[in-house]
């Protein structure tokens, strides 16, 4: 007999005359059955009123036969809409970390017992220990939202945050004036800018002629390039707050024109040596020898972003103005550089107290 769907879910007559009903669980394709059948259509169809009626209300729990965590954490995926490789990293956190021990686990029998001890056993340094530990609390809160489970088990405070495995040490001028001259030509403003006007390496390797206006003195960031399983992927900063604008500082306007007139590219500013988006490979093969020559190998390129929005901060940028510099959403990340100016603010102090010392 074929099936009769009322408003919510559906019931169908059963060859012993019996109505049986059932609906969908919310956010995926699994199709629940009622625990029991019943008499009437009737009696079915009040059935799947009590159950919707409890989704509205916030009372209702999915029953024991509940969705996996492996297939809603699969679903859960294909929803979002991620940035490439965002998603091959959300798939690579799950296949890893994830689905090996609650990949069959109901998403009901997941408890906080049961992810503490998932997360003490994981073997793995932190930063991934704490991509993983968010990566299923953001999946579990969704469950909730979709009413599968009454509370998140994720109770775990600060697991989802790495601690910060090195301290960086931002480059004097003196460094970076070593580091420069032992770069490539080609490759030099790269470096200027990455600290002067910290941007990031994506944001640079996507740097087109369009984006810098010499007259105004300044950047337009509006793209960035990432590598996605080889492939270079073109598309919009890291978050809103990267679509912004970057004044470059007067001193290296003479470089900036220099390099657009010799070593730019029809369309790419920093372009590898066959046109296409530089790599970090590419980067680093003279970036590596550079920094041992100025005798700083624990410099990676992406600390000099760090060393920029220190210098800013010195320069008396205010909370504001260095999370539109630098394209943050959020003041966490900005006030780190602030707290590093203080640092270097004592040290002027300290100097300020030694001239006293010789006039007295």
């Amino acid at each position: 007999m074929p099936k009769r769907r009322s408003q919510f879910g559906q019931t169908r007559r059963l060859p012993s005359g019996r109505w049986q009903a059932r609906y969908t669980l919310p956010g995926t394709e699994q199709r629940m059955n009622a625990p029991h059948t019943f008499d009437t259509k009737l009696d079915a169809e009040a059935w799947l009123k009590t159950v919707r009626t409890d989704m509205h209300r916030g009372r209702w729990s999915a029953p024991a036969e509940d969705v996996t965590l492996g297939a809603y954490a699969e679903r859960w995926l294909t929803e979002r809409a991620l940035k490439p490789r965002t998603a091959v990293h959300y798939r690579t956190v799950l296949d890893r970390f994830i689905l090996p021990t609650f990949a069959a686990s109901a998403l009901r029998s997941i408890t906080p017992d049961s992810v503490r001890t998932w997360h003490a056993l994981l073997q793995t340094g932190p930063t991934y220990r704490a991509h993983a530990y968010a990566l299923l609390r953001t999946i579990l809160r969704t469950a909730v939202d979709d009413g599968l489970i009454a509370v998140s088990p994720c109770v775990i405070r600060g697991a989802g945050k790495a601690k910060r495995a090195r301290a960086i040490r931002p480059a004097t001028l003196d460094e970076l004036a070593t580091i420069v001259a032992e770069m490539p030509e080609q490759l030099q403003l790269m470096v200027w800018l990455a600290t002067w006007c910290a941007l990031r390496f994506g944001e640079l390797t996507e740097l087109r002629r369009k984006d810098i206006d010499l007259n105004a003195g300044l950047i337009r960031i509006r793209r960035g390039v990432a590598w996605v399983n080889g492939d270079a992927i073109v598309g919009p900063p890291k978050s809103d707050a990267g679509v912004r604008d970057v004044h470059i500082p007067p001193h290296l306007l003479p470089a900036v024109r220099d390099h657009l007139k010799t070593h730019a590219g029809l369309e790419l500013v920093f372009p590898s040596p066959r046109g296409h988006h530089l790599t970090s490979t590419m980067l680093y093969e003279h970036w590596w020898p550079a920094r041992q020559a100025a005798g700083r190998p624990d410099l990676r390129f992406h600390d000099l972003r760090h060393t920029g929005a220190v210098l800013a901060a010195q320069s008396g940028a205010t909370l504001k103005e260095l999370m539109a510099r630098l394209g943050h959403s959020t003041p966490t990340a900005a006030l780190v550089y602030q707290h590093a100016a203080a640092d270097r603010d004592k040290a002027i102090a300290a100097k300020l107290s030694e001239l006293a010392s010789r006039t007295t």
